[in-house]
C-alpha cells in the first residue's frame, strides 16, 4: 500500500474512532441524565415541599430496578427491536420513555400527590435501568481493546457526570427560580434532545445472540457463575464503592438541611465546580490508566474516594461556609469521576461479548445494592449519631472492597493484560 494510501486509511480510521468515542459520550449523558431526577433531585423537590425526613429516606428506594435490572436484560440480549439494531433500538426506545415519566411527573405536586409522583418515578427508573442495559452492552461490544475500554470508561464517565450535574446541580438552579415542575419539563426536552446520539452512533459489530430466551438467561449466568473466584469477586463489586455510597445516600438533604446552604448554592457548585473536577477527573482516570495498570489504580482510586467524605463532616463545622462547600465538592467529584473509570474498565473487561447485556446489567445491579438500599439506613443512623460522625463511619466502609482488590489482584491483572 502506497503511504498516501495508508495516510487515507490511517485519516478514516481515526475519524471513526473519533465518531465512536464522541457518540459513546452522548450515549453517557443520555444515560445519566435520569438518575438524580429520580434520586437528588427529587430528594430536593421533597425536601423543599416539607416531606419528612424518613419519608425522603424511604424514597430512596425508587431506585430499586437499577438492582434489579438482571431480571430482564435476558430479553436485550435475545431480541431486537425492529429499529436500530440489537443495541441501540432499545436505547432510543428507552430514552423516549424517560422522557415522557418526566414530563408525567411534572404535573403533580408533592405535597398533595406524593404517590403519583413516586408511581412515575418508579417507571422512569425502570426505563433508566433499561436504558443502562442497552447502552453499557453497546459499548461493550463496541469498545474491544484495553485502549478503547480506558478512553471509553472515561468518556462514559465524563458524559454521565455532566448529565447528573445537569440534572442535579443545574436543576436545583433552575428550581429556585422557575419551580419544579418546569424543571422537569426541560429535562424532558433535554433527555429527547440528548436521543440524536443514538440515531448517530454506529452500529457495533454483528454478533449472534443467544437462540432461545432460556439460553439468553442461563447461558450468560453460567458464564459469570462458574468464574474461578466468583464470591470474591461479587464482593469485589458490591463494597468497593459503598463508601461512595453511604455517604451519598442523604447527600442532598444533608447540605441543605443539615448544613444550611441554599439550593442556588449547592446547585451552583455541582455545577460549575463539580462539573469541572467530574469531567476532568473522569478524564484523567482514562490518561492514567494508559500509563497504569488496573490494580494499583483501583486500590489508590478506592483510598481516595474514601477519604473524601472526610470532606463532608467537616463541612459540619464550617456550617454554610461556600469556598469550604466548593473545596468538598471539587474533591469529592474529581477523585470519584477518576474510580468510576477505573471500575468501569474492570466491569467491561469481565463481560462475554455475547451475553454483554445480561452480565454488564448483572454485575452493575450488584454495585448499586448500596446505593439504592442504604438510604433509610443513613437516615437512622443520622438521626442517631448525628451528620458528622455519620460521615466518618462512612470512610472505614470502603475497607473491604480494598481488601478484595488486594485478593484478586492477580486475576485483574489478567484481565488487563488480556483484554478479556
Amino acid at each position: 500500500m502506497s503511504s498516501s494510501a495508508e495516510t487515507a486509511a490511517a485519516a478514516v480510521d481515526e475519524s471513526a474512532r473519533a465518531r465512536r468515542l464522541t457518540v459513546i459520550a452522548v450515549l453517557g449523558f443520555a444515560s445519566g441524565l435520569p438518575l438524580a431526577l429520580s434520586g437528588g433531585a427529587l430528594q430536593a423537590w421533597f425536601t423543599t415541599s416539607g416531606v419528612s425526613l424518613k419519608a425522603i429516606g424511604w424514597a430512596t428506594l425508587i431506585g430499586q430496578a437499577y438492582v434489579f435490572k438482571p431480571l430482564w436484560a435476558p430479553l436485550i440480549d435475545r431480541y431486537a427491536l425492529p429499529l436500530l439494531g440489537r443495541r441501540r433500538g432499545w436505547i432510543l426506545a428507552c430514552q423516549l420513555a424517560c422522557a415522557a415519566c418526566l414530563f408525567g411527573m411534572s404535573l403533580y405536586d408533592p405535597s398533595g400527590s406524593m404517590s403519583a409522583i413516586v408511581f412515575l418515578a418508579v417507571l422512569l427508573a425502570v426505563f433508566s435501568a433499561t436504558q443502562d442495559i442497552a447502552f453499557d452492552a453497546y459499548r461493550t461490544d463496541v469498545l474491544v481493546t484495553p485502549e478503547q475500554r480506558n478512553w471509553g470508561s472515561a468518556l462514559t464517565q465524563a458524559g454521565y457526570r455532566l448529565a447528573m450535574l445537569t440534572s442535579g446541580g443545574l436543576a436545583l438552579i433552575l428550581a429556585d427560580q422557575l419551580g419544579w415542575p418546569l424543571v422537569y419539563q426541560l429535562m424532558a426536552a433535554l433527555m429527547l434532545v440528548a436521543s440524536i446520539g443514538t440515531l448517530a452512533a454506529p452500529a457495533a459489530a454483528p454478533v449472534s445472540p443467544p437462540r432461545d430466551l432460556l439460553q439468553a438467561v442461563v447461558a450468560p449466568l453460567r458464564a459469570f457463575f462458574t468464574r474461578p473466584a466468583v464470591l470474591a469477586w461479587i464482593a469485589l463489586i458490591i463494597l468497593y464503592k459503598l463508601a461512595d455510597a453511604f455517604s451519598l445516600a442523604l447527600s442532598t438533604t444533608f447540605l441543605l438541611r443539615g448544613v444550611g446552604f441554599s439550593q442556588t448554592e449547592v446547585g451552583s457548585v455541582n455545577k460549575f465546580v463539580g462539573l469541572a473536577a467530574g469531567l476532568g477527573g473522569s478524564l484523567l482516570g482514562g490518561w492514567m490508566l494508559m500509563r497504569m495498570r488496573l490494580v494499583p489504580a483501583l486500590l489508590i482510586f478506592g483510598i481516595a474516594q474514601a477519604l473524601t467524605n472526610l470532606g463532608f463532616a467537616w463541612l459540619t463545622l464550617t456550617g454554610p461556609d461556600l469556598p469550604a462547600l466548593v473545596l468538598v465538592v471539587l474533591l469529592d467529584q474529581a477523585i470519584g469521576g477518576m474510580g468510576s473509570t477505573a471500575f468501569g474498565v474492570l466491569v467491561m473487561a469481565l463481560c462475554d461479548q455475547r451475553f454483554s447485556a445480561t452480565q454488564f446489567a448483572l454485575i452493575s445491579a450488584l454495585a448499586v445494592i448500596g446505593r439504592v438500599y442504604l438510604g433509610p439506613l443513613a437516615a437512622t443512623v443520622v438521626e442517631a449519631v448525628g451528620w458528622g460522625p455519620f460521615f466518618v463511619t462512612t470512610v472505614f466502609t470502603a475497607i473491604p472492597g480494598l481488601l478484595m482488590v488486594y485478593v484478586l489482584r492477580s486475576r485483574i491483572a489478567a484481565l488487563d493484560v488480556r483484554g478479556a
